[in-house]
């Protein structure tokens, strides 16, 4: 059992970040809520309905980034970008090129992502979020390989989400220096030494 007893409701203009230590459950959790994963017990509800119930609009109102980058080495990376926002959204040319800058890859449009760097190819999956992306931003560990500066912009760019009434839940053992007002933490190493407490 990772975690259990888990109640927790979650709105626009917020933002959790899900934090713990390794093995306690946070990509799970995050799978569950992208309907990956179907819980043992209870139910995942978006906007007051069961999730399972939904699954087109979980589509509409979702993007996931997960741990690993998420594209395809012999694809440039405009076609990596073309090619996941034609499973839901689909982007002009310009639109991708104009993230691709905003993540710091402009001129790297058409380069195979396979060529770039671990840091690049983050930039790569990110850029997603600079499209015309749904209103809930689940992102696990997505940090991972960023230098400075481009922490900081994520940082921003995601509390602005937030503050323009966007949702987002996120993993990260990073501590976050740029937070909206709308932010918590749920800790679930915490959550399961408190529900250890109370079986016993």
């Amino acid at each position: 059992m990772l975690f259990e007893g888990l109640d927790l409701r979650l709105g626009a203009g917020e933002m959790l970040q899900i934090v713990g230590p390794n093995g306690s459950g946070k990509t799970s959790l995050l799978r569950l809520l992208c309907g990956l994963m179907q819980p043992t017990a209870g139910e995942v509800h978006l906007n007051g309905r069961a999730l399972h119930e939904q699954r087109g609009a979980l589509a509409r109102s979702l993007l996931w980034i997960g741990h690993a980058a998420g594209i395809k080495g012999l694809l440039t990376a405009e076609e990596n970008l073309a090619w996941l926002c034609a499973l839901h959204q689909p982007a002009e040319r310009q639109a991708i090129w104009s993230a691709l800058a905003a993540v710091g890859l402009r001129g790297f449009e058409d380069v195979p992502c396979h060529t770039l760097s671990a840091g690049q190819q983050r930039r790569v999956a990110l850029a997603r979020l600079y499209l015309d992306a749904p209103p809930l931003w689940i992102l696990d560990e997505p940090f991972t390989a960023l230098d400075k500066q481009g922490v900081a912009q994520l940082e921003e760019h995601l509390a602005r989400h937030c503050e323009r009434g966007g949702l987002v839940v996120l993993t990260t053992h990073h501590s976050l220096q740029r937070m909206p007002a709308g932010y918590r933490a749920l800790d679930l190493g915490q959550h399961a030494r408190e529900s250890a407490g109370v079986r016993a």
